[in-house]
């Protein structure tokens, strides 16, 4: 899926390239500018520069993938034949027969765990195409599974539009069987012709994501065109978002499905060094990836010494089992749906959208472990997230501006102050005494993402005891704590990039599930 090679592209183009292509969002209010990136001046001061941090904002395209918090991932392909996690591009064609394929399983199975959209793995690394591609011979059109005749990327767009939900492709930039790679400018012409069919009869498409692999046994160094399949993209697929070889979404740094503990969207662009996120990508076929990514992307040590900032959200990518592709060895190795829950929190829940992984096997389907582990997983989310048991607190502050926007299950409004850098204090009386172990908090990030810290504190005894404290908020973040119980609390915001603008509080008890 990634890659051992860094990319050798002219980095300073492609970050230039990066703010020409990203299309701004401009609102104004009153002497607030609110784009999804901006120009760090030399003129700036300190206090400009905070300033200016806050008010970046995603692009409609990035906003509406945010808010889809779960997506999937759909790794088939001649690797679920030959026992493979990368195929060499040697395979025949004729091994790739499933028995039973049925994407409208796969879309179901998704949509049924609460997964609002899903990519499929069009072509990997092996070349195979798993649609009719008039540009190589290394494909479906070639295979035995319906005569020649079978479309996996059709029947998958149709079953998404079928159920309801959002449709992705992955084509990988390298092609080990093309015989053109290495010719840079034909491969990225042949790379082009592949992109434009699966934009241009397939409806919709959601998001397209690019990785990084690019290898060079032959001794020829590719360098793929990325800006041309960007211009490509805006023009065909102007909603889709463009990931994480891309300017849209950026991988998180890992492929365990946990994020940072401080997660900013906003982040200087100069930091986006497409050479080091290629580098630091899965090593070798091991699948036990390292963080060698930044820890710190977007503190104000970091963005104060930035050329540009942008809003570049974080996907974070983990496969239901140890690979990525189907292997029967790993039928009990299933992630478990408590294993599952807490990479939610720890990826959803720390300003993400996790990309889960659940790859079909050699029927065509997906196994019955991974659906049993789904099915529970949903479960266990809808019953702790049922009932906010703050739903009918009352909330005040000074300065108070619209804290019943906090309570409403509207992400559009929201609670703010007033005044530069500031510090707020919310106050929290619940209509009775509650017990609690989850704190859900989340920003408008239409105006911006700016809560630096924050801490939850409850009354006992008289006396106020922290309960929990973080970070970054964006657009969700999720604390889980042991259990207390309290009828008043109070949610302190320590630091913020201008004053902090809140949508929703909520606190929840974690669900178990029944023996």
């Amino acid at each position: 899926m990634s890659t051992k090679h860094a990319l050798n592209i002219q980095i300073n183009k492609i970050l230039c390239f990066f703010i020409v292509l990203m299309t701004s969002v401009m609102i104004c209010t009153g002497q607030q500018s609110y784009s999804n990136y901006t120009y760090i001046q030399k003129s700036d001061t300190y206090k400009d520069i905070i300033s200016k941090a806050a008010n970046v904002i995603p692009s409609d395209r990035q906003l509406r993938w945010q808010q889809l918090e779960l997506t999937g991932f759909l790794h088939f392909g001649i690797n679920t034949f030959t026992g493979r996690e990368w195929g060499d591009g040697t395979e025949s064609p004729q091994i790739f027969n499933p028995t039973a394929l049925d994407a409208g399983q796969w879309v179901k199975t998704c949509k049924d765990a609460g997964i609002k959209q899903v990519i499929l793995t069009a072509k990997h690394h092996d070349g195979f195409c798993l649609w009719p591609s008039r540009y190589t011979e290394h494909s479906v059109k070639n295979s035995p599974w319906k005569n020649g005749k079978g479309d996996v990327v059709k029947e998958t767009a149709e079953a998404c539009r079928k159920y309801g939900i959002g449709f992705g492709i992955y084509l990988s930039p390298w092609d080990r069987n093309s015989d053109l790679f290495g010719d840079s400018a034909a491969y990225n012409n042949y790379f082009k012709a592949q992109l434009t069919e699966l934009l241009s009869n397939y409806g919709r498409i959601d998001e397209v994501w690019f990785d990084g692999a690019n290898g060079d046994e032959s001794g020829k160094k590719q360098v793929y065109d990325f800006e041309g399949w960007y211009d490509l993209i805006r023009q065909m697929q102007p909603q889709a978002v463009i990931a994480v070889m891309g300017p849209d979404v950026r991988w998180v740094g890992t492929e365990s499905g946990y994020g940072r503990a401080t997660e900013w969207s906003v982040v200087p662009v100069d930091m986006q060094d497409q050479e080091k996120i290629a580098g630091n990508s899965q090593k070798e076929l091991s699948f036990a990836p390292k963080n060698m990514m930044e820890d710190d992307l977007g503190s104000r040590s970091i963005i104060t010494k930035a050329k540009s900032l942008v809003w570049y959200p974080s996907e974070i990518d983990v496969s239901i089992r140890p690979g990525w592709f189907y292997h029967p060895a790993e039928d009990s190795l299933v992630k478990t749906p408590d294993k599952l829950m807490d990479i939610y929190f720890n990826s959803v829940g720390m300003n993400g959208v996790l990309l889960l992984n659940i790859p079909p096997d050699k029927r065509g389907l997906i196994h019955k472990e991974d659906i049993k582990s789904l099915k529970s997983f949903k479960l266990l989310l809808d019953e702790t997230f049922k009932t906010n048991l703050a739903r009918q607190a009352i909330i005040t502050s000074t300065g108070d501006k619209n804290t019943a926007a906090l309570l409403d299950k509207n992400f559009s409004s929201f609670w703010t102050n007033s005044g530069g850098d500031t510090t707020a204090t919310l106050d929290i009386k619940l209509n009775k005494e509650q017990i609690f172990d989850v704190l859900m908090l989340q920003e408008n990030i239409k105006s911006g993402q700016r809560i630096e810290k924050f801490s939850l504190e409850y009354k006992h005894a008289g006396n106020w005891l922290k309960v929990c404290d973080g970070t970054t908020v964006g657009f969700k973040r999720l604390l889980k704590f042991p259990a207390v119980k309290a009828s008043e609390l109070r949610l302190n915001i320590e630091s913020s990039r201008l004053n902090p603008v809140l949508s929703e509080f909520a606190i929840y008890n974690m669900a178990k599930l029944k023996e």
